[in-house]
C-alpha cells in the first residue's frame, strides 16, 4: 500500500497547485462530476477486459480505476486510510 500513499500525497500536491499540463489537475479544474463521469467510463471498461482473455488488459483497467478512485478520494478529502480501516472492520481486524 506503500506506494498509494505516496500517489495519494502526489494527488493532493496536484489538487493544491493545479499545475498547468497535468491530466490530474485538470480533472480537480473540472470538478466532481468530470470525476465521476471517469470513474464510470473506467468501471466500464474493467467489466469488458473482464470478460477477454488477455488479463494485462485487466490490470490496465483496474489501474486507471484504482487512480480515478483515489482522484476521487482527494476530491472529497477522505485519507485512502478511512478506507483501508473500513475494510479491516469489514474482516474483524
Amino acid at each position: 500500500m506503500k506506494f498509494l500513499e505516496e500517489l495519494e500525497e502526489l494527488l493532493r500536491e496536484r489538487k493544491r497547485e493545479l499545475p498547468e499540463k497535468s491530466y490530474t489537475a485538470d480533472l480537480f479544474k473540472k470538478g466532481i462530476d468530470r470525476i465521476l463521469k471517469k470513474i464510470g467510463e473506467e468501471a466500464g471498461e474493467v467489466i469488458i477486459a473482464a470478460k477477454n482473455t488477455d488479463d494485462s488488459e485487466l490490470v490496465h483497467e483496474v489501474a486507471d480505476l484504482v487512480f480515478h478512485l483515489q482522484v476521487l478520494l482527494v476530491e472529497k478529502n477522505i485519507p485512502l486510510s478511512k478506507i483501508e480501516d473500513e475494510l479491516k472492520k469489514r474482516h474483524g481486524r
